[in-house]
């Protein structure tokens, strides 16, 4: 092994020290390539208009397989997860919310505030590097990037599963130009299970590993503009922003733990409010209690409007 190997072993397992010292769960690493297994699947998947109303995702094609058009000069892709699994669920029979949302501090900023830390920390061990890092708010393939660094593999939901521990994970990376050990991807435990195909209700997961992302709740309940079709009344009970559905039937979550990152500990009113507290919420209350959460990207009269929608006709 060459002086130039041992450097960078030795620096990919700093970082990964550095990382949990920082609040992540897990990290892994990856050379900063080109993807090339997930050009023609992504290709195929937009002009299929699988992405709905998301035009955003029309954009910057190549930056989203290859990093080093976002970094120019990246060596590696440091892939990050932190647990989001709540301990406390919402009340029965109320306007339900992703797990994702609960708290009252929107995940991007408190996983953004522990990359910034994480990265200075690194600089002051390992010496300057040119990076950037991204919390779901770039062109960014995520969870290609977090499996091919053996993070967990792509479940036929699409979301990134581990085994033994699930898939309620944020995913974050830090794309630099430090020359890092690799990982090895993680291989596939799905198995012959479609618990997450059969379960959804807007039968969004069209086959395995492929989800027609127009179809799913959460884009109806958060990426759609305009009011949600009626033809769709009735297709879902309770999601009011979000769905978790796909996540909650898959076996691999029964082993999922609580976070306990104080970032991210639910918003009182999420786990105390009735259905009457939901329907009767004001502008000024919505603000006051969803004002820096993941809730305020749907905006108040967004919220209204899926609101009304899970109200039958005539109530």
């Amino acid at each position: 092994m060459t002086e130039r190997q041992l450097r960078a072993g030795t620096h990919s397992e700093r970082v990964r020290s550095l990382a949990r010292d920082a609040g992540f769960d897990h990290c892994g690493i990856a050379t900063a390539t080109f993807l090339e297994a997930e050009a023609p699947r992504l290709e195929r998947w937009l002009k299929q208009g699988m992405h709905g109303t998301m035009a955003y995702m029309e954009q910057h094609f190549d930056k989203r397989l290859d990093p080093r058009q976002l970094v120019p000069g990246a060596r590696s892709v440091i892939s990050l997860l932190v647990n989001y699994h709540s301990r406390e669920t919402q009340p029965p029979d109320v306007p339900r919310i992703s797990t994702y949302a609960y708290s009252r501090k929107d995940y991007h900023r408190v996983i953004k505030d522990m990359l910034f830390n994480l990265v200075q920390r690194m600089q002051e061990e390992l010496g300057h590097f040119d990076g950037r890092v991204f919390v779901d708010s770039a062109p960014v393939l995520d969870k290609a990037w977090a499996a091919r660094s053996g993070l967990g593999w792509i479940g036929k939901n699409s979301n990134l599963i581990r085994k033994g521990e699930g898939s309620f994970f944020f995913i974050a990376e830090i794309i630099c130009d430090l020359e890092l050990e690799p990982d090895h991807p993680a291989t596939d435990h799905c198995g012959s299970c479609t618990r997450c195909i059969d379960a959804c209700p807007t039968q969004a997961i069209v086959a395995p590993f492929v989800v027609d992302g127009s179809r799913c709740i959460s884009h109806y309940t958060i990426e759609l503009k305009e009011a949600i079709p009626a033809s769709m009344q009735g297709a879902w009970s309770d999601w009011m922003f979000g769905c978790d559905v796909c996540q909650d039937v898959c076996p691999w979550n029964r082993f999922s733990t609580p976070h306990r990152n104080p970032g991210l500990e639910p918003v009182p009113e999420v786990m105390q409010w009735s259905a009457d507290d939901w329907y009767e919420m004001t502008e000024d209350v919505f603000n006051r209690v969803f004002g820096t959460s993941a809730l305020k990207r749907r905006k108040y009269e967004g919220i209204r409007q899926n609101l009304k929608f899970l109200q039958s006709p005539g109530d």
